[in-house]
């Protein structure tokens, strides 16, 4: 014969134990999906940053080269009055070659320059 009413204490453990597992899964999926949308979100402002930090430091290399630039053409066009002065153009033309300034084809074509 089956007993009707209210379920016995094995049952209402049961119960229990069902519930609050349910609960700590969804709490689990839910955190979980949080935090991976939590470090998509820190990954793309990363991302923007290092955008934006990579034309900031094109920009500038820019305006470096403009700013070089005349710097390297008018020692170019005066012919050097002593060896001296030739020497010293040209370790202002290492110097820029080595911040960067100026690459490998534009000191060469300066250098060339310098000693014609």
């Amino acid at each position: 014969m089956r007993r009707m009413g209210r379920p016995g204490l094995l049952g209402l453990a049961a119960r229990t134990a069902v519930v609050a597992g349910t609960a700590s899964a969804v709490s689990g999926t839910m955190s979980g999906r949080q935090q991976r949308r939590a470090q998509d979100q820190y990954e793309q402002e990363q991302y923007r940053a290092a955008q934006q930090q990579a034309q900031i430091d094109t920009a500038a290399q820019a305006a470096a080269a403009q700013a070089a630039a005349p710097a390297v053409v008018a020692p170019a066009a005066a012919a050097p009055a002593s060896a001296f002065d030739l020497v010293g153009e040209l370790q202002k033309l290492a110097a820029l070659k080595d911040a960067g300034v100026l690459s490998d084809s534009e000191f060469e074509a300066a250098k060339a320059k310098l000693l014609a």
